[in-house]
């Protein structure tokens, strides 16, 4: 195509005959395979604003990209123009208000090292490249999310450029409809964040960072885990957020592993973690670290990229027994070509559940937990089997949960609006139609200006 066809782009431009397009248009999920028109790295403001004006111009759909995590790769596509703003990662601090300012291209990873240099945690993710606007967007959940609540409620103010390529700011006083939806109406909506501040929460010198480890385990055993941390997290110390995954793994078989980060000494945790050590195999550690050290630590257990199947669903109510082995049982085969299959337990509850379910556009919060479900594997051959192996097994998890994660999203869910944001989607819809009335932001599952009203009697507000 001819360069002249680009002119009005500013920033680094890459097109199909660009040297470097093909890992360019690459998502972290490297089963994403889709080839865009162009893709613009913004370095600031003003290119951001021009990609805008540009696509609309051209009559080009567009796509918004920080990290590049999304599961579905809903932040690339065939023949669009990808907004990407990785390059826009400046972070700045006034410490005087404990005020953390951060662009939308800044990953978990930039953002711990800069904070914990300065004495702070921060409630940010657990994958060290994935940008803290698109966690944020989404809600956020993370390993302090229990203590701190979720990225979303530390969020005092975003800064966005709309569908004119105008920039709006929004905080709890100015544009509050549309600050409300950003907290928990998912990335790629409404418009591309630029910048975001967070209130950060009070320094800490160290944290313990828990392991248990639970390796040959059969199919009760998994079950009796699932068990035991259903009933943990109806009273658990809010200090402690725990991720868990029950596994069957290539080289070491079925096990089970769950970490986490407690805000105590690691005396206190293994008190608080005694009811997990009812399971004979269980190998407990503890390391009491710096924040940074304990969250590197975890960050250094993701790949680079991966091939995968992922989702996640929120958890509303105990399950029996029967139920319990039923999950367990989920991963007993894997599909052809599998390296690892697990079911992925997230807590949620503590400072999370405190807010209402109107506060923010995040709607799930009195959950118990995000339950996840996946399949990774290396050969492109067998992408096939393994998103028909989660496809399967999706099913029995979707009847007997309420609501999916937006972070995690799913191409096959039926009614995927009122799946992410429950009640809130009429809200969202609302919002959506007066800052992107065109659309323009539209991407596969997003928000769109559709015509429903909010149901009778439900109470509502854009509270901060």
């Amino acid at each position: 195509m001819d360069k002249t066809y680009f002119r009005g782009l500013t920033g680094d431009i890459v097109t199909p005959e660009s040297p470097e397009y093909d890992s360019a248009r690459q998502e972290w999920n490297r089963a994403i395979n889709k080839f865009p028109l162009v893709i613009v790295y913004c370095n600031n403001r003003y290119d951001v604003q021009n990609a805008i004006r540009w696509a609309e111009h051209r009559n080009v759909q567009v796509r918004i990209r920080s990290g590049g995590h999304n599961y579905e790769g809903y932040s690339v596509g065939d023949g669009v123009l990808v907004i990407d703003i990785s390059r826009m990662n400046r972070i700045f601090l006034d410490a005087s208000r404990n005020l953390l300012s951060v662009e939308g291209g800044a990953t978990n990873e930039q953002i711990y090292d800069y904070v914990s240099s300065k004495g702070y945690p921060f409630p940010g993710g657990t994958c060290p490249t994935v940008a803290v606007s698109g966690l944020a967007l989404g809600g956020g959940w993370g390993l302090s999310c229990r203590n701190f609540g979720l990225a979303c409620d530390s969020l005092t103010q975003i800064e966005m450029i709309d569908y004119r390529g105008h920039l709006l700011i929004a905080n709890c006083y100015c544009n509050s409809d549309l600050f409300w939806a950003c907290r928990g109406g998912g990335g790629g909506n409404f418009g591309v964040i630029v910048s975001m501040t967070f209130s950060l929460p009070p320094k800490v010198y160290k944290v313990t960072l828990a392991e248990i480890y639970y390796p040959d385990t059969d199919t009760c055993e998994q079950a009796e885990f699932i068990k035991i941390w259903q009933k943990f997290f109806e009273y658990a110390d809010r200090r402690i957020t725990l991720i868990a995954s029950i596994y069957n793994d290539e080289s070491d078989g079925r096990a089970v592993y769950c970490r986490g980060i407690f805000y105590g000494t690691p005396d206190e945790a293994a008190k608080i973690l005694k009811p997990f050590g009812a399971i004979k195999s269980a190998q407990f550690d503890y390391h009491y670290l710096t924040f940074l050290q304990a969250i590197t630590r975890i960050g250094e257990s993701y790949p680079d990229s991966q091939k995968f199947k992922s989702t996640g669903r929120f958890v509303q109510r105990k399950y029996r027994d029967e139920e319990l082995v039923n999950i367990a049982t989920l991963v007993d085969n894997r599909p052809e070509g599998s390296v690892y299959t697990a079911i992925t337990l997230y807590a949620l509850g503590g400072k999370v559940a405190e807010r209402s379910r109107s506060d923010t556009a995040f709607y799930y919060r009195s959950s118990r937990y995000i339950m996840g479900i996946q399949s990774v594997w290396v050969a492109s051959q067998f992408a096939r089997q393994n998103v028909a192996w989660v496809n399967e097994r999706f099913q029995y998890l979707k009847s007997i949960t309420k609501g999916s994660y937006v972070n995690f999203p799913y191409s096959k869910l039926r009614n995927y609006l009122e799946e992410y944001y429950g009640d809130n989607v009429y809200y969202l819809e609302l919002v959506n139609r007066k800052y992107d009335p065109y659309n323009f932001f539209k991407f596969p599952q997003s928000l769109y200006s559709g015509e429903r009203m909010p149901s009778d009697g439900y109470l509502y507000s854009y509270s901060g």
